[in-house]
């Protein structure tokens, strides 16, 4: 009998987390699921969800490199970008691009040089 494989969790590095709270929580409109940290003062690991992407949040030196891109499956990345350009500095929200490989994309990058890929597969 074969072991049944789960959706992955990447884990992203941030370097702050206020900046990482605003960013995911605010901007992108994910929840937090836990917050963890071994000590007060001590680097946060931070699970946040929406629908049924996970991604984990850390400070810890050693988890997760600046700098890495997740792709991310959407339904409607139109529907996506303008609830996004609602929560931007105006003017300044990603567009979508109709011609990238894999279907319509939207490329969010994060505070912390990270990149996430919402893609509208055909």
């Amino acid at each position: 009998m074969a072991s049944v494989m789960r959706a992955a969790v990447p884990v992203l590095r941030i370097g702050e987390e206020a900046r990482a709270r605003e960013f995911y929580l605010g901007v992108l409109g994910l929840s937090e699921v836990f917050a963890h940290r071994f000590e007060p003062g001590l680097p946060l690991y931070l699970r946040v969800r929406r629908d049924r992407l996970e991604l984990d949040l850390s400070e810890h030196t050693g988890d997760g490199t600046p700098g890495t891109v997740v792709w991310v499956a959407v339904d409607d990345v139109a529907a996506l970008q303008g609830e996004l350009a609602a929560r931007w500095d105006a003017g300044a929200a990603p567009q979508v691009d109709d011609a990238a490989p894999g279907g319509p994309t939207l490329e969010v990058g994060d505070p912390f040089g990270n990149v996430l890929r919402f893609c509208q597969p055909g």
